[in-house]
């Protein structure tokens, strides 16, 4: 645990005021849910919650059934970083998503898109793949965008169609659903 030097005292409410650059640092907006924690000395822990987090093993072996069924690289994120990967560059688990990805999630914008367009988005933060298609359908559960799941391309001259954005969506669909279960 780093420190920062910040000091903050609990209101007459019970509430502590997060700073605003830890927020801007960490992507916390308001609602954004955060998960409480302790520890035998005493301390409290703030953790961002991420439901699909919990469905992580679920989510890789959807991911790896994906990358087999069509030989893709497959990513499923939350909304703030990589939950599972399956056929592509396996330290993107865990990455915080980039700033592009997260705006699509958060505007549930479906997305296919080939390396030349404007359109593509990078995976991760710092990414540096050579993916040249991609697929991205937005997870959303209970009217909430949650993740999206990302099919991927190295090959050149690749084209995501109708049956990888089908394919996609499906996954997508799939997982929301597990999510309201």
């Amino acid at each position: 645990m780093k420190a920062t030097g910040i000091v903050r005292r609990i209101d007459d409410l019970g509430r502590v005021v997060v700073p605003k650059e830890i927020r801007r640092t960490l992507r916390l907006r308001e609602g954004t849910p955060l998960e409480i924690f302790t520890d035998r000395e005493g301390e409290i822990i703030l953790k961002k919650y991420s439901p699909m987090a919990e469905m992580g093993a679920f989510a890789k072996q959807y991911a790896e059934a994906l990358n087999q069924t069509t030989g893709l690289a497959v990513c499923i994120t939350d909304r703030d970083q990589v939950i599972a990967v399956a056929g592509g560059k396996k330290d993107l688990l865990q990455k915080s998503i980039s700033k592009g990805l997260e705006q699509m999630i958060l505007n549930r914008e479906n997305n296919t898109a080939v390396k030349e367009d404007r359109k593509f988005v990078q995976v991760a933060e710092g990414d540096k793949d050579e993916y040249t298609a991609q697929t991205i359908q937005v997870i959303l559960s209970e009217g909430d965008a949650i993740g999206a799941v990302i099919l991927l391309s190295r090959e050149a001259r690749a084209k995501m169609g109708d049956t990888e954005q089908k394919l996609a969506a499906t996954a997508a669909s799939f997982l929301g659903r597990q999510m309201e279960a």
